[in-house]
């Protein structure tokens, strides 16, 4: 297993994982499928301190995470905002936690003093792999998005660095 950053060459596959996740709908409010000149912008947007990292394995990206800006205020640039995403085929083999130390070392490298995500309180497997890293529960948002046409509670976690 290879965990390096991403480049533009990825995005596609990138791009098929996340679109995964959206479609499983156990990682984001996300409702509708990126295309490429979504994930093109997407992808412009993570340089410097916000990098995008992948996992992969025998040629495959079989993962990715990103640090996201959490706000453009700059009271908040020591934070940052997380994604984890593994394929479908490759859950619960170890890859997040190998994508987890990659971004942090980055994230501290950066001068990032923590590390915030959102989940969904009903996925435990996430807030597992989460809290084995070092992630605390925040907090619940009650009805903060909706899905399907129903609310949706989002779990904050957070790690400092």
């Amino acid at each position: 297993m290879i965990i390096r950053e991403a480049i533009e060459t990825d995005l596609d596959s990138i791009k098929d994982i996340y679109n995964q996740g959206i479609e499983d709908r156990i990682a984001t409010l996300e409702t509708e499928l990126k295309d490429q000149d979504y994930m093109e912008e997407w992808f412009t947007k993570h340089s410097g301190r916000y990098k995008v990292i992948v996992a992969e394995q025998e040629g495959e990206i079989v993962g990715w995470a990103s640090l996201n800006q959490y706000n453009n205020r700059s009271a908040y640039n020591g934070v940052a905002d997380l994604s984890v995403y593994i394929s479908r085929d490759h859950r619960g083999k170890g890859i997040g936690g190998l994508l987890l130390r990659s971004i942090e070392k980055h994230a501290k490298e950066n001068d990032f003093n923590k590390i915030v995500l959102f989940t969904f309180p009903f996925n435990q497997i996430g807030q597992g792999l989460y809290r084995k890293q070092g992630f605390r529960e925040v907090g619940v948002f009650k009805n903060q998005g909706i899905m399907d046409g129903e609310y949706v509670d989002v779990m904050a976690m957070e790690k400092l660095l």
